[in-house]
């Protein structure tokens, strides 16, 4: 297992957004930190009250927001408009392009969230947008499928092979996930403190797993975690530079 502490991540203060960048994106560039997998940006973002991104493009990135707080009113070139919430997931399949913003739809509080982007199978997949809302009740104490590249049970399609899972545990849950082989893992600690294989973690850390292995995840208190099934990681450049500025 490889831990990527929350102090560690790339931080960008721009009054309005407060942005921690997982990986390598707009004037944060670390080489070492490029992409796992085919996951190339976690950024955990908090966007001050009425304010937001106005409408710019992305193209061939499949772009998932995780919210953790508040409202995000998104619009797209697609004719799609809507306010997403904590426990909300959207995913939008840029492909041959697509053109968005995204806006706290608050005035007074505001919006926290987790942008993910994974490289599609292939490019120039057909623009799409989808959107969920998962309840309390089933990311409670277990791993709640939430996309998937088939959809199955209830979960958003992302076109890759990767199976994102969430999950909210109670101080004291245990939770165990069974890495296969051929496949690697990246758990991401949204909320909370954890305690993973015996390390323990908090809010904005992550672990890279290469390896077939039984992960075993201990709550130290109430926590919220993403956990990303992933293709075997190979090291080497990102396959596309479409990052937002």
């Amino acid at each position: 297992m490889k831990i990527r502490k929350s102090q560690e991540r790339g931080h960008a203060n721009h009054g309005w957004l407060d942005s921690y960048h997982s990986f390598s994106f707009a004037q944060y560039y670390d080489p070492a930190h490029m992409q796992y997998s085919v996951l190339r940006v976690i950024n955990e973002d908090v966007i001050a009250p009425a304010m937001g991104f106005g409408m710019h493009p992305h193209r061939d990135m499949e772009i998932v927001t995780y919210m953790l707080q508040g409202e995000l009113q998104h619009k797209d070139s697609l004719g799609n408009g809507s306010v997403i919430r904590a426990g909300d997931v959207q995913r939008m399949t840029a492909g041959t392009g697509i053109v968005h913003s995204e806006f706290n739809a608050s005035t007074t509080e505001p919006a926290h969230l987790l942008q993910i982007w994974l490289l599609p199978e292939r490019n120039s997949i057909v623009p799409g947008y989808e959107e969920k809302h998962f309840d309390a009740a089933s990311k409670h104490n277990q791993w709640r499928l939430i996309a998937s590249p088939d959809s199955s049970e209830g979960s958003l399609k992302i076109h890759q092979d990767v199976f994102l899972y969430a999950t909210q545990l109670d101080k004291d849950a245990p939770l165990n996930y069974a890495l296969k082989e051929n496949r690697s893992a990246y758990i991401q600690v949204a909320r909370g403190s954890v305690t993973l294989n015996g390390a323990a973690l908090v809010a904005g850390d992550a672990v890279a797993i290469d390896s077939a292995q039984n992960l075993e995840l201990l709550a130290n208190e109430s926590a919220e975690l993403l956990l990303f099934d992933l293709p075997p990681n190979q090291s080497g450049e990102p396959k596309t530079n479409t990052l937002r500025s």
